[in-house]
């Protein structure tokens, strides 16, 4: 079944907001530009961190400070301008105001560790959580870069086992659970560093049940799943996901639940999670149940050919195209099943759904021209 992967994004640490007032310095003829320095409240360049102008008449300009604190914000009319520095949430951005004549140039600096030192025991309190997001953003960006890598290895050797023979699997599986330990603690060690109603909790618990649900551990995976979804439940490849896993324990209609609930958030692309979702059932031996997630799967995506392979495979396995006309037992298919097979051969003739296709459309060729019924007749003596 497929699965659903988001990539990392970063976390917010706290800080206060001040507002200023800066003066310019006179610069050479031409365009006018403004460029500064910020500093951190620890006394150090605030790298990466972004800086907005924005003119008297509305005009913005984004940038970001270097690895030394440096920005520069270049071709700038002359007029007042508004430099925010724009500090992590849940933070309003800092201000600072300053005007500048053609052909000037303007220094801003922010050094936060000197407006710090002129606040209260306020702004002290709020510049050492600030050092402490700050601390805790870096100790969850580096258990998240550790646990997503163990997770690729995690996939690497899932998919190594899985071409050994059933009597060589003893040390690869071991090695998968190894593997899921390790990725799974790098994840509870992020999630440590996670702060109050931090936006990419959902990342971190999302990615724990993806090492979990890597080495089949189904009931751990559920719940790293539930939790990423109570922190963030507009994802589709979540629901998806949780479907996958709820399926595999045999829990059917909760995985109906999580499947459907895919498809209603994001319908264009929901024919993943009903593919999924017939696939489950077709496992579970539901095979008229799955033709209707099927049917849509293929409405949706009518370029799969696994699922007009299932989809006619479960057709056929409804017990109403089945009767017995005296000796005979009689198939008439259901309407629709000589076509999706013959889509699947269309769409991956020599492939593994294509062969299989074949092999079925040829069964049922054979089929429907009656099957004897009649075992162990004696001759009639002559």
């Amino acid at each position: 079944m497929k699965s659903f992967y988001k990539s990392w994004a970063h976390a917010a640490i706290l800080m206060a907001a001040l507002a200023g007032l800066v003066a310019p310095r006179a610069a050479a003829q031409g365009d006018s530009t403004i460029h500064g320095q910020i500093i951190d409240v620890a006394g150090k360049p605030w790298a990466d961190i972004g800086v907005q102008s924005v003119s008297d008449q509305g005009a913005k300009i984004d940038v970001k400070t270097d690895k030394n604190g440096n920005y520069v914000i270049p071709h700038l009319k002359s007029g007042q301008y508004s430099v925010f520095v724009q500090l992590p949430a849940p933070n309003k951005p800092y201000e600072g105001v300053v005007k500048i004549a053609s052909g000037q140039d303007a220094a801003v600096d922010f050094n936060f560790k000197e407006i710090a030192s002129k606040q209260g025991a306020a702004y002290q309190e709020a510049a050492k959580k600030q050092e402490e997001g700050k601390a805790k953003l870096e100790g969850l960006k580096a258990h998240f870069a550790a646990g997503n890598a163990l997770v690729e290895q995690e996939k690497q050797a899932k998919a190594d086992m899985a071409k050994l023979p059933a009597d060589q699997r003893d040390a690869a599986k071991q090695k998968l659970t190894d593997l899921s330990d390790q990725a799974a603690k790098e994840f509870q060690e992020a999630a440590k560093n996670l702060v109050d109603k931090d936006p990419n909790a959902h990342l971190v618990w999302f990615n724990l049940g993806q090492a979990y649900d890597t080495a089949n551990r189904n009931d751990e995976a559920i719940q790293a799943y539930q939790q990423a979804i109570a922190a963030k439940g507009d994802i589709p490849g979540y629901y998806n996901n949780m479907g996958n896993v709820l399926a595999r324990a045999g829990k059917i209609e909760e995985a109906k639940a999580a499947y459907t609930k895919s498809a209603e958030l994001d319908p264009p692309n929901a024919a993943t999670a009903w593919r999924n979702y017939g696939i489950s059932l077709y496992l579970a031996g539901r095979l008229t149940e799955a033709v209707e997630p099927l049917q849509k799967s293929t409405q949706i995506d009518p370029k799969s050919a696994q699922a007009w392979y299932l989809l006619a495979s479960c057709m056929m396995g409804s017990p109403d195209i089945y009767k017995k006309v005296g000796d005979k037992l009689v198939v008439t298919p259901l309407p629709g099943t000589v076509e999706a097979y013959q889509k699947a051969i269309d769409l991956d003739g020599n492939g593994t759904w294509g062969q299989q296709a074949k092999q079925g459309l040829d069964q049922l060729n054979q089929m429907t021209g009656g099957i004897d019924t009649k075992v162990n007749m004696k001759k009639k003596k002559p």
